[in-house]
């Protein structure tokens, strides 16, 4: 019996004594199934094959982030976020070894996990065993859940607080479920905001987009992005991360209102003839 990952989207399924069929996540249009198809490893396998490790680097004060070397499936980044004593590990990643679980309770442990969306489930389960710790996701993504576990708890509504300083917001979009983590008293007390790819940070780091689809370029609606940017519009932040190590260090928050605005008015035919 093993519990297979995609090698694809890094996503555990429950125990079985073969491999599944299939990953929904990756036949759906969001995702994509590689070029030599289906592919599964385990977590087992990828530690004793001692090809990866885990990279622990401090952003800033009280932030870390983690990432898999070489990159594995999707490759996104997470982070620890420490807050007041509680420190929650926001959206998580496939590999998982005994060097990281040191480093990690060495350096601050981990009192919760939250998730901005499926993509970034991953061995999320194994995490929270590990760690004996809750998983937060929005109940409208649980149908995407592929291993289930005690340790998660759906949640609902538009905001959740996690800690004083920590809370989760609903944004939609990307997932009916795509959050992010609106942390207070990051960036000397400014604001951050940690968005995944709910809210993607662009090449040019004064800019931020919102998808549907990254991989197969399917966008959203206008109506869509300008709710968004209408929850996040409240919010104080000066700075942004997002899952793939690409920060807006300043003004964040004024990115993500005029890049919606441009979002708009290019879906519309507004902004460019062509």
């Amino acid at each position: 019996m093993e519990k297979y990952i995609c090698k694809t989207c890094g996503t555990q399924f429950p125990l079985s004594d073969h491999q599944p069929e299939s990953c929904p996540i990756c036949q759906e249009e969001r995702q994509y199934v590689g070029q030599s198809g289906q592919e599964w490893t385990t977590l087992n396998d990828m530690q004793e094959s001692h090809f990866y490790k885990n990279e622990i680097s401090q952003e800033e004060t009280n932030l870390y982030s983690i990432n898999t070397v070489p990159e594995f499936a999707i490759g996104q980044t997470a982070y620890l976020v420490q807050n007041k004593g509680f420190t929650v590990l926001w959206d998580c990643i496939s590999y998982l070894d005994a060097e990281t679980i040191k480093q990690i309770k060495e350096l601050c442990g981990i009192d919760a996990i939250a998730l901005s969306h499926p993509h970034y489930y991953s061995t999320q389960v194994e995490w929270a065993e590990t760690f004996n710790v809750p998983i937060y996701i929005h109940e409208d993504d649980r149908q995407w859940v592929m291993r289930g576990s005690e340790h998660i708890v759906f949640w609902s509504g538009e905001t959740m607080k996690l800690h004083d300083g920590l809370e989760i917001h609903r944004l939609g979009g990307h997932f009916k479920g795509g959050a992010v983590l609106h942390w207070q008293k990051g960036n000397s007390g400014n604001g951050v905001l940690l968005t995944g790819d709910i809210i993607q940070v662009v090449a040019d780091r004064q800019w931020v987009s919102f998808m549907y689809s990254y991989p197969n370029l399917i966008p959203l609606p206008a109506e869509t992005v300008e709710r968004m940017a209408g929850k996040v519009k409240p919010l104080s932040f000066d700075r942004m991360y997002n899952a793939f190590h690409r920060v807006i260090e300043k003004e964040a928050d004024l990115a993500v209102q005029r890049s919606a605005e441009r979002y708009v008015k290019a879906i519309r035919g507004e902004l460019f003839q062509t």
